[in-house]
This record gives structure tokens, C-alpha cells and sequence, in this order.
């Protein structure tokens, strides 16, 4: 999506190592205009698919799926990184590779919000090796929900997550495609 690359062009950061800061218009501050851009182009790619629900992780997923929830019409779930006293003792529960906090991280969701027989979309910000979307994917399927597709902003190609999650068999969309982040460099795929 050109609006999305031109941000990533004029206002990422490439911090080395693999880590493309985007904090100033995705998830410490969010550039609204371009995420509800973000939400409509998904919500056209993944339309078709009959989602009942959006799946993401807190925080940086969740400005993309809310306004791509807003366009389909769809509540959003997102899974919790520290459990809340409102939640139930009962949860679905897994870890994740976090590659900005450099540990395991949990993702947690309540039951009561992810009931079987759900149809979800998971959209996130990034997909890098695919192991936090793959979490998604676990939660999900532990509640006895289907996985219908998977959208994420920002794709690291490099990373080898399109080729992770291949065994889901699903439509798997990204946004804009990162080639390479080497020698402090931001490339674009075609």
C-alpha cells in the first residue's frame, strides 16, 4: 500500500538488528488517517472470508484491527500481555517471542470473548517469523475457532513468517514488504 510505505520511507527508523522502529505512527502514537487507509485496504482483501471476529496483540495490533474491524463491522479481540483482575481465573494462555522486549512474552484471552465456532481474522502490525501471529493462531484454535485469513501492516520477508504460517493454508496479506533492513537501510520489496 503506497500511502503505508511512503510513512515507513519518511518516518521509520532501521535501529539494527532486525528492529524497525514505527512507534511514531502505529502504536506509541498512531496516524489515524493512515490506519483507517490501513483497515480499508483490509477490510477489501479480506471481505470475502465471512470473519464473525478480529484476533490481534496488544498494543501495536491494535490500532490495524480496530479500523479494519470498523470497515467489515466486527468486534476485535485482542490477546492481553498481563492478566487483568477483571478476567476469569480460567484463560486461554501462550507464549510468544517478543523481538522488541528480547523475551518470552504471554498473550492471554479471556473465554467470554473468544467463544467456539468463531471465524477469525487475525491482524497484526508485523509479521516478522510469524511466532507471535503462530500464538495467535494457538489461542484461537484452543477456543475452538477457525482461522480465516491474517493480515499484518508491515511484512519482513527476510524473516521467513509467510513461510511459517504456509501450514495454515489461509490468505496471508501484508501491507508493505520489507526486503532488507541491512546496513541501516529500509528496502522495499516490489
Amino acid at each position: 500500500m503506497k500511502e503505508l510505505v511512503e510513512k515507513i520511507a519518511r518516518e521509520g527508523k532501521n535501529l539494527g538488528n532486525g528492529i524497525l522502529k514505527v512507534d511514531g505512527f502505529v502504536n506509541h502514537q498512531v496516524d489515524a488517517g493512515l490506519m483507517n487507509l490501513c483497515g480499508l485496504e483490509f477490510a477489501r482483501m479480506f471481505r470475502h472470508l465471512g470473519a464473525t471476529k478480529i484476533l490481534t496483540a496488544e498494543i501495536s495490533g491494535i490500532a490495524p484491527a480496530l479500523t479494519t474491524a470498523i470497515h467489515l463491522g466486527l468486534p476485535v479481540v485482542y490477546a492481553r500481555k498481563t492478566k487483568p483482575i477483571t478476567m476469569p481465573d480460567q484463560v486461554y494462555l501462550t507464549l510468544a517471542p517478543s523481538h522488541t522486549k528480547g523475551r518470552m512474552v504471554e498473550l492471554i484471552i479471556s473465554p467470554e470473548h473468544l467463544p467456539h465456532g468463531e471465524r477469525v481474522l487475525i491482524i497484526d502490525d508485523f509479521l516478522a517469523t510469524g511466532a507471535t501471529i503462530l500464538g495467535l493462531v494457538r489461542l484461537a484454535q484452543t477456543a475452538g475457532a477457525e482461522i480465516v485469513g491474517v493480515g499484518a501492516l508491515i511484512e519482513k520477508t527476510f524473516e521467513g513468517g509467510r513461510e511459517a504460517l504456509a501450514s495454515l493454508g489461509v490468505q496471508v496479506e501484508s501491507l508493505a514488504k520489507i526486503s532488507s533492513l541491512d546496513d541501516g537501510k529500509i528496502e522495499f520489496e516490489e
